[in-house]
């Protein structure tokens, strides 16, 4: 029988860093601690940290996204903003392994959860705000903890991906009103003419602005795959606790539902009709 080190693969690691040291392992997989004394309660929480990490990889690729739209740089950009989208198509799969979870099994663990819940992730918020989604109130859940309160204020407050694209297309040469480039990023974004017109030049002309027809694609990709986060969120919700009051206070279903009418991007798919 052929045996592990006939191929040369080291087998002591008494002196050398192993796969376990690199990746932490035993950190990661002793973050697990169940509160109630059911089985399901571990999927629910594995699913939870699983998607705390893949939020975590978004926003890291989303911010050099900006950076490089912000420097002119489109080749690198769209790299990140491609990787940004298989993250979020991991994201969606989750649901799929979560809404395993039946309303008798979930009705043992909810007991234990208090009033956590995933409204109240601040990885989540932040990514909210990077792709333009801003709320200030959204903020509130995290008073009490000051260095985070401190970063989801500072990203509040920056441009998002969206408005350094609107600069950049400024910058080439399109008329953008003064009132989209010079405002308080902290508000939630208002669609303007002068930006449909923009991409509407972009998108007749796709040979002469290839990359930014490319950026606006892009976009479209990261805004698609969050409606069906957001689809995929809500009906796994009413799958698993029908039309309960959510954990965190929200109104559950009714409240996810009207998340679904969320518009990140909303001259790149108001101009489709004008095409």
């Amino acid at each position: 029988m052929t045996q592990p080190h006939d191929y040369g693969a080291k087998l002591d690691f008494s002196k050398a860093m192993s796969y376990g040291d690199y990746l932490h392992l035993d950190e990661i997989l002793s973050a697990q601690h169940p509160l109630s004394p059911d089985p399901n309660e571990l999927l629910f929480i594995v699913i939870h940290h699983v998607s705390e990490l893949w939020l975590k990889l978004a926003l890291h690729e989303l911010a050099q996204a900006r950076e490089h739209v912000k420097q002119d740089r489109l080749a690198p950009a769209f790299k990140m903003t491609a990787r940004a989208s298989r993250v979020m198509e991991q994201l969606i799969s989750g649901w799929n392994v979560l809404s395993t979870l039946t309303p008798s099994e979930y009705s043992l663990i909810r007991p234990f959860l208090g009033n956590s819940s995933g409204f109240q992730s601040y990885q989540y918020r932040a990514l909210e705000f990077v792709l333009g989604n801003k709320s200030e109130v959204m903020m509130k859940p995290h008073e009490h903890r000051p260095e985070l309160y401190s970063m989801l204020e500072a990203e509040l407050r920056a441009p998002s991906l969206y408005d350094e694209t609107l600069k950049l297309l400024a910058r080439r040469g399109f008329a953008i009103a003064p009132e989209v480039l010079d405002r308080d990023w902290a508000r939630p974004y208002t669609p303007h003419d002068s930006v449909e017109q923009a991409w509407l030049s972009v998108y007749r002309d796709t040979e002469k602005y290839w990359d930014l027809y490319e950026l606006g694609e892009e976009l479209l990709d990261l805004e698609d795959l969050s409606r069906q986060w957001r689809f995929r969120h809500v009906t796994t919700v009413e799958r698993v606790i029908g039309f309960k009051q959510g954990t965190g206070g929200t109104a559950g279903v009714s409240y996810l539902r009207r998340m679904l009418d969320v518009v990140l991007f909303p001259e790149l798919w108001k101009m489709r009709t004008q095409l």
